[in-house]
């Protein structure tokens, strides 16, 4: 834990229906929401946690998620900002497959992937509903990851010393969420897409991109949970206003 850093890197936005930001809830329009990755500069290597999302796909799939990203909020562009290249990155971690999450993998040639044997296997071969979400299969030629050393996980896993993955499934088969122990502050949980904003952990309102809502609601229980027990600070993935009072790289958390 010590000597950790952790830096959110910006990775643009893009904008979805209020009623898919809160499920049968609402307000309906268009809510633009944050893309970020996690990198955790840790001596057993630097683990990027979600790379975003690619926007020359999203504009030729997705264009009404209407994508802004600048070239300072692409991996090798975010990375720059504080002071790595993408060489540098030893381990990715998707939280999930999703074109959102997964952008980014694709400059990431020299790190080894970390991915829910779950989640790889759902992503070959998703639902009917689930095809647009996992429509960037950029990261995944020929059958094989585009980074060339992957590692299946399955259950809670610590990956080094204070970095550990949660099994937080619903949203998709296999999600993870992360857990960052640091020395000189409160420990951090990276929901991922088990919990997109404050709003719909604390009115126990799901997102509508899911696979089970049932699974989703009990992922969203269980990291509440896990922040009580831990002390843990939450970092929702998608909340504009909660990602206002983040600290972007260049700075970090330590």
């Amino acid at each position: 834990m010590s000597d950790t850093k952790v830096y959110l890197l910006d990775g643009g936005s893009l904008v979805i229906d209020g009623f898919h930001v809160f499920w049968n809830r609402g307000p309906g329009g268009e809510v633009r929401f944050p893309c970020y990755g996690v990198l955790v500069d840790h001596p057993e290597g630097k683990f990027l946690y979600d790379t975003g999302f690619d926007k020359e796909h999203v504009e030729k799939v997705l264009p009404f998620e209407k994508p802004l990203q600048t070239d300072a909020q692409t991996v090798p562009g975010a990375l720059k900002l504080a002071g790595f290249r993408p060489e540098d990155v030893t381990h990715v971690i998707n939280s999930h497959y999703h074109f959102d999450h997964c952008g980014g993998n694709k400059y990431l040639t020299s790190a080894k992937t970390l991915c829910h044997k779950t989640e790889l296997e759902a992503c070959r071969s998703p639902e009917p509903f689930e095809q647009l979400g996992y429509s960037d299969r950029a990261f995944d030629i020929a059958d094989d990851i585009y980074t060339p050393n992957y590692e299946l996980l399955e259950g809670q896993v610590e990956i080094a010393k204070g970095i550990c993955l949660i099994e937080t499934p619903g949203h998709t088969a296999g999600h993870y969420s992360m857990l960052v122990e640091l020395k000189g502050r409160r420990p951090m949980l990276f929901t991922g897409d088990a919990c997109y904003t404050r709003q719909n952990m604390d009115t126990d309102c799901i997102s509508s991109f899911h696979l089970d809502p049932v699974a989703s609601l009990n992922s969203m229980h269980q990291l509440r949970t896990l922040a009580e027990e831990h002390d843990a600070e939450l970092f929702y993935s998608h909340d504009a206003e909660s990602y206002e009072e983040y600290l972007k790289a260049p700075g970090y958390y330590e």
